[in-house]
């Protein structure tokens, strides 16, 4: 049996346990901790009856109050839709040129494409469209399907590479892989690219040929590119799917990546599509 005893310094009782000479007291818990406790607890008891609380084996108890978050966050969908709507009415009957030029729904247009750009762009291009290597950016002038706003659109609504018909497609040769281009013939035409890169290309270099039987079809003369093939440019160093050093050059023309954007058309109203390439067109890198 413990041995109880009171506490010479506190006036305390012991609860008779003791360990290295020290001796434990049997300090009652303060009235006001005590009464928040019960009060807790009848407060849960009060809110397990009006709210929904408690799993059972087919869902769980509903609440006299029969509240739902998920009801609540309906009517607020509901009410913003609403709000929406006379705006997105003004959208649906008009192309993006004329809501651009219309200054009350270019500012909600920017507005509402701004939100929908953090929330499904962002991951891929970046917050401020900046891009990153494998994904292209949007603040530049340098556009490989181009950069008008009819063409945003276009490869906003349908994807590149994407499972839509209608999406823009164009893969590039497989040089080294499909033994189009032997080894040393790859090291010489990353050379002339690397010059076309950097504004020192030699036109008389081992590679240019190459490059013309080989390049030109697809980024024409001089590496400038076609938009209309989704070539991008050669003359600078805004390489998209790879580093501009030779050695990424290498890699890509031996065994090309090819990027993959979706096709937003199923995933998000035409209005939204609008205010999208509205907002990607300003971003820094649109084509008037």
């Amino acid at each position: 049996m413990a041995n109880v005893e009171k506490d010479l310094i506190s006036g305390q009782n012991t609860t008779g346990h003791e360990w290295d000479g020290i001796k434990e007291l049997d300090t009652p818990l303060p009235k006001w901790w005590a009464y928040i406790f019960w009060a807790c607890i009848v407060w849960s008891i009060g809110y397990f009856v009006a709210y929904p609380s408690i799993p059972t084996l087919t869902g769980y108890t509903k609440g006299v109050l029969k509240y739902s978050s998920r009801e609540e966050l309906s009517k607020d969908l509901a009410l913003q839709a609403q709000q929406r709507g006379k705006w997105l009415a003004d959208f649906q009957g008009k192309e993006v040129g004329d809501i651009a030029k219309d200054q009350n729904l270019l500012g909600y247009a920017l507005r509402g494409g701004k939100a929908a750009f953090n929330e499904n762009c962002a991951p891929c291009h970046g917050t401020g469209g900046e891009g990153s290597l494998g994904f292209a950016n949007l603040t530049d002038d340098e556009w490989i399907w181009g950069g008008k706003l009819e063409q945003i659109q276009q490869t906003i609504t349908h994807g590149i590479r994407s499972d839509d018909a209608k999406g823009r497609s164009q893969e590039m040769t497989r040089f080294g892989i499909d033994g189009v281009l032997k080894a040393d013939e790859i090291e010489k035409v990353a050379d002339y690219v690397v010059g076309l890169s950097s504004g020192k290309a030699d036109a008389a270099a081992p590679g240019a040929q190459i490059f013309a039987d080989n390049c030109v079809a697809c980024h024409g003369e001089g590496g400038v590119g076609n938009q209309d093939m989704g070539a991008p440019a050669l003359t600078n160093a805004l390489y998209t799917q790879i580093k501009g050093d030779k050695a990424s050059i290498v890699a890509q023309v031996t065994n090309p990546k090819h990027g993959v954007m979706p096709a937003w058309e199923a995933r998000l109203p035409a209005e939204t599509i609008k205010m999208l390439a509205i907002y990607v067109h300003s971003l820094g890198g649109g084509v008037k």
